[in-house]
């Protein structure tokens, strides 16, 4: 089975996020996570951005790697 890695901007776009360079850099700017709070659990994501982030964490999908990448990006 192929291994399929993401690029960080298909995640902003798969979260209906402005997914350019500056979309991306603007939304990591503006958004800071404590350690002691989830990147599901953040206060900015919609509904079904957290699930989709919790689904993809939980069933280790190719999209878990760019996710964790997200959330060291958020700290």
């Amino acid at each position: 089975m192929e291994h399929i890695t993401h690029p960080f901007s298909e995640l902003f776009e798969q979260l209906g996020l402005d997914a350019s360079h500056q979309g991306i850099e603007y939304f990591l700017a503006a958004h800071r996570l404590p350690p002691e709070v989830e990147l599901v659990e953040a206060p900015f994501w919609s509904k079904s951005q957290s699930a989709f982030l919790k689904e993809g964490l939980q069933n280790d999908s190719d999209w878990a790697e760019v996710i964790d990448q997200l959330n060291a990006s958020l700290r």
